[in-house]
C-alpha cells in the first residue's frame, strides 16, 4: 500500500467546539427551601433568556444548553422542605443563631446544596457546619470552626 495523500486526511476543525463537561449532580437528596425552589425557576427563565440572546454564538449556546441540562434536572428532583414555623430543633431550613465565648454572634440557615451561599450564612445541609447543627437545641454547645460555640435561638 502506498502512502495516503495528505489531501484525504481530516483536519481538525478550527470551528469546532470541544465538548462541556456536564456539571456534575450531587449524590444527596436535592432538598430545597421554597426560595431555593424559586431560584431554580428564576435560573432556567434566566437560561431561556440567555438561549434566544446567543442565538448565533455557538460556544455560548453549548454553555447555556449545558447549563439548562443541570438545572432542569435539579428542578425535576428537587423537593421543598418547609421548616416548622416555631422549630424546636436545628433541621433543615432551620435558621440557628450561635453566640461564641467571645460574645460574638452568628447565624446560619441549614439549606439546599445548591442555594449555599456561606458569605450570607446559608450553608448546605450536607456541610461540616450544617451537620455539627442538625438536631441541636438551645442551649447545645457545639463546635464550629475550631471553635466552641452555644446555640442561642432557632427560628423558620
Amino acid at each position: 500500500m502506498g502512502a495516503m495523500s495528505r489531501a484525504f486526511v481530516r483536519e481538525a476543525d478550527p470551528d469546532a467546539l470541544e465538548p462541556l463537561p456536564e456539571r456534575p449532580i450531587s449524590p444527596h437528596p436535592n432538598f430545597v427551601t421554597a426560595a431555593g425552589m424559586a431560584q431554580i425557576d428564576a435560573r432556567l427563565r434566566e437560561l431561556e433568556s440567555a438561549r434566544e440572546a446567543a442565538a448565533n454564538d455557538p460556544a455560548a449556546l453549548a454553555r447555556i444548553e449545558r447549563d439548562a441540562r443541570y438545572w432542569k434536572q435539579r428542578r425535576s428532583s428537587a423537593r421543598v422542605i418547609e421548616p416548622p414555623p416555631a422549630p424546636t430543633v436545628a433541621r433543615f431550613g432551620v435558621t440557628v443563631r450561635l453566640r461564641f465565648p467571645d460574645a460574638a454572634e452568628r447565624s446560619f440557615q441549614i439549606v439546599g446544596e445548591d442555594e449555599a451561599d456561606p458569605a450570607a450564612g446559608q450553608v448546605s445541609w450536607v456541610s461540616p457546619v450544617a451537620t455539627a447543627l442538625i438536631g441541636r437545641v438551645p442551649g447545645d454547645s457545639v463546635e464550629i470552626f475550631g471553635r466552641r460555640a452555644t446555640v442561642i435561638e432557632l427560628h423558620a
